[in-house]
């Protein structure tokens, strides 16, 4: 049975939010006096409720690290858990704490390594003019999501716009110190694991409900390890990536050919894609994110000082376009220095 359904259940709970992900977690309550106690047991099928409510008072571990949380640390939006401290270079304070009740912490949601996860962005190694523009352009509406229920887009502009300059700057030095290293695993496949939907990410099914399906034309990017992955955001677990067969080769193509529809993408990203001046690398990076890019620079609502220079990228790009391009430059290794 795995860690997660594995969780102790207690009698009252409130519901927390934070990384864009719901989280239960239990707090214990001494009975009000008057009121029986124990006199029956809570009635679940009343509630409908099946996520699991965490022990408040439970410490998690990882291999390898001195350290352990609670779920509450792992998931503070101030101060989130740091597992691997010697990964990385001493993160400034905005990186590491934020700015209690105005700026969530960068490492939170992007991990203080700068991984990040499929449902936001992997923003180690970007270039530190590229991403203080992107903060800019959050910041003054210019940068948003095509898909309205896609919040945690809306999130990076209530948080820029919070942020001071230095703060901004200390976070694209830090996060621009870090290369961009192996951290998803490009797959073409047929057919994948069956998955649920939770915080913007597919999750793979367990028990009698695991199994496989057709891919069809989509990417799936699920977590190597869902455990370590939703429940204790765990900086080295990666993902894996399934693409459909064939969608590799067809990228390649489109991003070094055009093929009469699309400029190749090497003109500004570089010879082998690895990022030219400010403008980034694309080898080894999400192709969720990649995708939702693109499809944001086609509907208009991804602008800013550079958004320009896609737009006869991305204007006569089709879906399978857009998969076949994310599924290439996801399979690219980084380029090692």
């Amino acid at each position: 049975m795995s860690l997660l359904m594995d969780l102790k259940f207690n009698n009252i709970f409130k519901i927390k939010a934070s990384f864009g992900m719901i989280a239960y977690l239990l707090i214990a309550i001494p009975p009000s006096e008057g009121l029986a106690q124990n006199t029956a047991a809570e009635p679940v099928w009343g509630y409908a409720i099946t996520t699991p409510r965490i022990d408040p008072e439970r410490l998690f571990s990882l291999p390898d690290s001195d350290h352990t949380f609670t779920i509450s640390q792992i998931r503070n939006i101030y101060a989130p858990a740091d597992w691997y401290p010697q990964d990385h270079p001493l993160m400034p304070n905005i990186v590491a704490f934020g700015r209690e009740q105005e700026v969530w912490a960068c490492s939170g949601c992007h991990y203080p390594n700068g991984k990040g996860r499929p449902e936001n962005a992997g923003i180690a190694g970007l270039p530190e003019t590229y991403f203080v523009q992107q903060l800019h352009d959050f910041r003054d509406g210019l940068r948003k999501s095509a898909q309205l229920r896609k919040h945690n887009t809306n999130t990076m502009g209530a948080i820029s716009r919070m942020m001071t300059e230095d703060e901004i700057q200390a976070a694209a030095e830090y996060f621009g110190s870090m290369p961009w290293t192996q951290w998803i695993r490009v797959i073409e496949a047929d057919t994948v694991p069956k998955t649920r939907i939770s915080g913007g990410m597919y999750l793979r099914l367990e028990g009698e409900e695991a199994g496989t399906e057709p891919i069809g034309q989509r990417i799936v990017e699920t977590p190597e390890n869902t455990e370590h992955t939703e429940l204790l955001r765990d900086p080295r677990s990666g993902f894996i990536a399934y693409v459909p067969v064939g969608s590799i080769a067809k990228g390649e193509s489109l991003a070094r050919n055009g093929e009469s529809r699309t400029l190749q993408c090497t003109i500004c990203h570089g010879e082998n894609l690895e990022g030219l001046g400010f403008v980034p690398g694309l080898r080894g990076r999400s192709p969720s994110y990649v995708a939702r890019q693109l499809y944001d620079f086609q509907m208009g609502t991804r602008q800013g000082a550079f958004s320009a220079l896609m737009t006869p990228v991305v204007e006569n790009l089709t879906t399978e376009d857009m998969l076949n391009l994310s599924a290439y430059v996801a399979s690219l290794p980084p380029m090692e220095y």
